[in-house]
Formats: C-alpha cells, structure tokens, sequence
C-alpha cells in the first residue's frame, strides 16, 4: 500500500466535519465534498469556531491554527477526491447510499485508493461489497466529537485485505487517534451498549421518571460521563439517533435497540439537537462541540 498523504472526507455533517479537523490537524491534506454547499460553508465556520477556542483557551497557536485550516479545502464535486489516497465516508447511515456512494468513487479513485468507511452499526463488508475493491474497504469508526474523542473502532470486513488494515491502522496512529479492533458485528464494541443504553434513557424521559438534565446529572456525577446521554443525543441529532436505532434493530433484533416513540416525536417537531437549535435542550443556534 501507498503511503497517504491526502484524505478525502465524503460528508462535511458534524461526523464528517470532526474527522477532517483530526486529518488536517494530524498533518494531512485534507479535502471535504458534500453535495450541499450550504453545509460546507457550515463546517467552514464551526472549524474556524472550534479552532478559534482552542487558541482563546492556548491549546494552540494562531499560527498553527492557520497552518492546519491551510490543509483544508472544500468542494462539491466529488471528481475533486480523485487524488486522495484514502476516503473516509461520513453519510447517512444507509446502506444503500454507502454502497453506492463507494460504487461512484471506484470510478475516480486510483486502484490503490483506500475506502473508510464510518458506520456506526452497519456491516463493513455489506458497504464494500459493490465496491470493486472490497479488499481496499477498511470500518473506521469515529466517536463524537471526533475533534476531541480519540477513539477510532476499526472493523475489517471479509475480505479487507492485510495490508489495507494496516495501512489504515498505521494512518489512524499518524492523525493521533487510538485505534482498537473490532470484528464486523452490529454496533462494533461501542454502539452494542450505548444505542440500547440510549433509547432507555429516551424511554426513561417519555416515562416521566426524571428530566432530561437530571438524568444527565446522575450518569455523569455516579458514573463519571464527561457527556450525559440527553446531551449526547442533542449532539448525535435525534435524525441520526433513528437511523442508527434501525440499523441496529434491523441487524439485532434487540428490541432495545428499536426507536423509541419519542425520537420520532421530536424529529416530527423539529427537535433534532444542536443541529435545529432544539432537542432535549436549548441552543442559541447550530455550533462544533468543544475547543
């Protein structure tokens, strides 16, 4: 495998804006492409946002602030990946769209390209299958927020090849993150737990048994969450929350792991999370979490 010096993210969404940061600030070019200029221009900002904390609260220095957004650059062709070494796929948690999505870049990739892919719940080797080049397809699992959690779930599929895994491995190490191995298993090692954990906290809330931010008091003062669930559910997008819990679902047939009544309520009502500016909290307006 070639060395990567370019990384492509396909999906500038808040999983898609995050990974590009962890790329760009770990040394590599990095190119973004989102079909929506909107949203490109939305993760411009949240970047420069988040960049813009980190040197309020000295974590960085302006100047290398301005190195690493110099590494960045945004489109909305997807032709403008053709150079990449690797592409890492941050899109709805479809199969059918990863699939295709990965179909369409077979086309304008370099054989030697590597495709990452960052599901959360869906199966690597389900994704890479119509690809043409299953044996270059590699999970790449982010936590959110992907600019602050280091953890990356890394899954081969069936027929992932050695030197893809390890050349995606070593690629993880490089950008600063801990990789950890999983097998191509619904949910991988996180998401077996926390979509479950989730929707009863979810379900806890239609219940009436306590509120959102006194749920999200005791998790984190017992058990040492940085985040509450209610908040990480604002941040996931209660969108995104559904897909995952389908996927997952569908894959398990954990009935844990169904949607909750309420998620569906509150995409109906536009309350997504940050992203809308209302979920189980108020927001000022759509931002990056952290600095």
């Amino acid at each position: 495998m070639s060395e990567i010096n370019t990384v492509g993210l396909a999906g500038a969404g808040t999983m898609g804006a995050g990974i590009a940061i962890v790329a760009a600030r770990g040394g590599f070019d990095t190119i973004s492409f989102d079909l929506e200029s909107d949203v490109l221009t939305g993760a411009v900002n949240q970047t420069a946002a988040f960049f813009g904390k980190s040197v309020e609260r000295g974590k960085l220095e302006q100047g290398e602030v301005d190195t690493i957004i110099g590494r960045m650059r945004q489109t909305t062709s997807l032709e403008d990946l053709a150079d990449c070494d690797v592409v890492i796929e941050a899109v709805f948690e479809d199969v059918g769209v990863k699939q295709d999505l990965f179909s369409a870049l077979n086309d304008i990739c370099p054989a030697e390209t590597i495709f990452a892919s960052n599901t959360s719940t869906l199966s690597i080797t389900e994704i890479a299958g119509p690809s043409g080049r299953d044996d270059r397809c590699v999970g790449m699992h982010f936590c959110l927020p992907a600019q602050l959690n280091r953890l990356v779930e890394m899954s081969p599929g069936l027929n992932t090849s050695d030197a893809t895994f390890e050349t995606a491995w070593a690629f993880c190490k490089a950008m600063g993150q801990i990789p950890v191995k999983t097998k191509d298993s619904p949910g991988f090692i996180l998401n077996h737990f926390l979509i479950p954990f989730n929707n009863d906290v979810v379900r806890m809330v239609d219940a009436g048994v306590a509120e959102p931010a006194d749920i999200d008091k005791a998790i984190k003062t017992a058990l040492g969450y940085p985040l509450g669930p209610c908040e990480l559910l604002d941040m996931v997008g209660m969108d995104t929350q559904r897909l995952v819990s389908e996927a997952l679902h569908e894959a398990s047939h954990d009935p844990r792991a169904a949607c909750p009544a309420l998620v569906k309520k509150m995409i109906a009502a536009g309350r997504l999370g940050r992203k809308s500016g209302r979920g189980f909290f108020d927001y000022k307006g759509p931002a990056m979490f952290g600095a």
